[in-house]
């Protein structure tokens, strides 16, 4: 059995973690560039 095989099964969770993880990034600058413009937008 070669290396590549035995770590299929982890290469597929990480793959699969790596994308909630840029999801999650992604829309946390959305959620806080929006909060900034609307306090700028208040407070301007």
């Amino acid at each position: 059995m070669s290396q590549d095989e035995e770590y299929t099964g982890f290469q597929d969770a990480r793959q699969k973690r790596v994308k909630v993880i840029a999801w999650v990034v992604i829309a946390s600058l959305i959620l806080v560039g929006g909060g900034a413009t609307v306090l700028a937008l208040l407070f301007g």
